[in-house]
């Protein structure tokens, strides 16, 4: 590496330099083009879940941390037959461009789908998307300018606060309780956000199998909801990955079909047939519908036709509710072990959510304890999980851990808890050595109540 000249003033001898020429770096960098990226780029970070792939990925350690979907009782050998039929007989057609609001056939298979969640939509107002995930980014950047406040429920879906993040927004969490979004706290925030003369462009929620924290929104909590966001004239984003993955009877009618001129759904075929096709859609009213379709032509030109074609001939060729009866069976025997194990092995003062449904449980450690600082111990203990940190924007969350049971086979996942339980048992002991809180008598709320719901908004 070479070392830069000393600066020299306008006769050539060493000085002082003008303030701006004083300010302009020149130091050796790594990236050359690290003063040309666009401001919104400094928001852009690691998922600390992704970040945890590399380790999570190891055979010796229980992952129990990412929210990969088990595709282990998906009939590959249908799966198989299909995409070959459609290679064969519609090839062409599947392998070229196609609409930027995606496929007409498959548009008209996700209205049947959100029928079981009572919903009735027409194709045209739903955009095929990139997975939900992309979903969620057209939204944000049809509406959201920097310094814009989204709100959203703490604590919240770490992808979502990427997408808010890298967009500049302002992030406003909103308190949540054991049946999710606190209409009381959404009120209050939106209060908080007028007073400085600012307006939220949208509410963003999770209202089933919440993603992190495993609760379910009544429908009157969901009714109450409406009414807020109708009194202050809120659009909701509803994201609902897991609404037809629930344990116990039939889904709880979507927001959406509660009020359809309010309300933008975000769907996905990720979670109820495979991931890998990125296949999900966003339903919004006509006029939102319209700039969505814009933003898609100008991000990807269309979305994948080829997956679209291969989702639609599952779909149309397979007893895709039969199958999704499948995931729920399984999916409920790995939230049976999860419970049993956190019920064994946690110390006294832990608590945790009990979802009816989803992938995830929400852990709240015994006072003292911090689930980021305890990571590197964890992993040593080959398990891992996302601490609770990730998923609010403000550095709240450190006696948080979100733990998954979706992938892991029951006796891993029993496996992984008992582990979970003696590096949490070691810190806990640590804590008392040394006099530090007590553990508590274990009554501590299951949701803690978020303690800033309308943020400092100056």
């Amino acid at each position: 590496m070479s070392v830069s000249e000393p600066p020299t003033t306008d006769s050539g001898s060493p000085g002082r330099l003008p303030a701006p020429d004083r300010l302009r770096r020149t130091d050796t960098r790594l990236d050359n083009y690290v003063d040309r990226y666009a401001a919104r780029t400094h928001g852009m970070t690691a998922s600390a879940i992704r970040a945890l792939f590399a380790v999570a990925n190891r055979p010796e350690v229980v992952s129990l941390a990412g929210g990969m979907p088990n595709i282990t009782d998906l009939p590959l050998d249908v799966v198989g037959s299909v995409l070959n039929e459609l290679v064969v007989e519609h090839g062409r057609q599947a392998m070229q461009y196609g609409s930027g609001q995606g496929e007409p056939a498959i548009r008209e298979q996700i209205c049947e789908v959100m029928r079981l969640e009572g919903i009735s939509a027409h194709p045209d107002d739903v955009t095929v998307t990139v997975g939900s995930q992309q979903a969620l980014d057209l939204v944000t950047r049809i509406f959201c300018d920097p310094g814009d406040v989204v709100l959203c429920e703490a604590p919240s879906y770490v992808g979502a606060l990427g997408v808010f993040r890298a967009y500049q927004t302002q992030v406003v969490h909103v308190a949540m309780d054991e049946q999710g979004l606190d209409p009381v706290a959404l009120a209050e925030a939106i209060e908080a956000v007028r007073r400085t003369g600012r307006t939220a462009k949208f509410l963003y929620t999770i209202p089933n199998f919440h993603n992190p924290a495993g609760v379910t929104q009544t429908l009157e909590r969901r009714i109450e909801i409406l009414r807020v966001a109708e009194q202050a004239d809120l659009l909701v984003v509803e994201d609902n990955p897991y609404g037809l993955l629930g344990f116990d009877g039939d889904p709880t009618p979507a927001m959406r079909s509660l009020d359809a001129d309010r309300v933008v759904y975000l769907g996905s075929f990720s979670k109820t047939f495979a991931p890998g096709f990125r296949v999900g859609w966003a339903l919004a009213p006509h006029a939102v519908r319209e700039k969505l379709v814009l933003a898609q032509e100008s991000a990807t030109l269309c979305p994948p036709v080829f997956s679209q074609f291969a989702v639609s001939a599952y779909l149309a060729g397979h007893d895709w509710r039969g199958q999704i009866k499948v995931f729920r069976e399984m999916y409920r025997e790995r939230r049976d072990a999860m419970i049993t194990g956190l019920t064994e092995h946690m110390p006294a003062g832990s608590t945790w959510t009990e979802p009816k449904g989803g992938f995830f449980v929400w852990l709240q450690l015994p006072p003292g304890l911090d689930a980021q600082a305890m990571l590197p111990r964890a992993v040593t203990a080959r398990v891992a999980y996302v601490p609770g940190t990730a998923f609010f924007s403000d550095g709240f969350g450190t006696r948080f851990m979100r733990l998954s049971y979706c992938f892991p086979t029951p006796a891993r996942i029993l496996e992984g808890t008992r582990r979970l339980g003696e590096v949490l048992a070691y810190e806990a002991s640590v804590n008392e050595t040394f006099g530090m809180t007590a553990l508590g008598d274990g009554r501590d709320r299951v949701i803690h109540p978020y303690e800033a719901p309308g943020a400092d908004m100056s």
